[in-house]
């Protein structure tokens, strides 16, 4: 059976038996000599192709080679020129490998990615920090308590008032009127317009 390009050729399930009459081992020897014979055009070949990476190239041209040990009885040792067969087969194993290593999230393009992650100022932060403290400090130990129980550590106002041990409108209250007098120390420092203090 002859080989023709395009046509869709189903690979056998086990390579082909080993042959056991003379004439089918001439025939068998033929082809492994044919292969053997070009394995180093097809090395060439394939090396060029890959950029140099000798290991790479020696798994495509192995490959490329075990294909046409497995389509010999389908191929056209005598009439075609089998270096041509070979280098169409290597070239293809080499572009299917690379599009299997192209990987293109699905759905995700190049501008659902910062460009770069934001740095943090260290400087900056402790700046923010001293003031926060400042500020903190200038409040009375009451609204304090609150302010920092609710908006720093985070908590409840079922559970910062438990831990204050006052009634839950208390602390309501006193969180209220302590960030009140947190905004109007910082405008007065002109950290946050005035307008936000009022």
């Amino acid at each position: 059976m002859e080989y023709r390009a395009g046509a869709a050729l189903r690979p056998p399930d086990r390579l082909p038996p080993p042959p056991d009459t003379p004439i089918e081992r001439t025939g068998a020897e033929r082809c492994a000599e044919l292969l053997l014979a070009e394995r180093d055009a097809l090395q060439r070949f394939v090396g060029g192709l890959v950029g140099g990476d000798q290991h790479h190239a020696e798994d495509i041209v192995q490959e490329t080679l075990l294909r046409a040990w497995q389509l010999a009885d389908r191929l056209d040792w005598h009439d075609l020129p089998i270096r041509m067969w070979l280098f169409r087969v290597a070239r293809n194993l080499l572009i299917d490998g690379w599009r299997k290593d192209r990987t293109v999230p699905v759905g995700i393009d190049a501008e659902g990615f910062p460009d770069r992650a934001p740095v943090s100022d260290h400087a900056a932060q402790v700046l923010d920090r001293r003031v926060l403290v400042d500020s903190l400090r200038s409040l009375d130990p009451i609204h304090r308590e609150a302010v920092v129980h609710v908006h720093l550590l985070g908590r409840t106002g079922a559970d910062a008032a438990r831990a204050l041990g006052i009634p839950g409108g208390t602390l309501k209250s006193r969180t209220h009127y302590g960030v009140q007098a947190l905004r109007r120390h910082l405008a007065a420092q002109g950290v946050v317009p005035r307008a936000m203090a009022s």
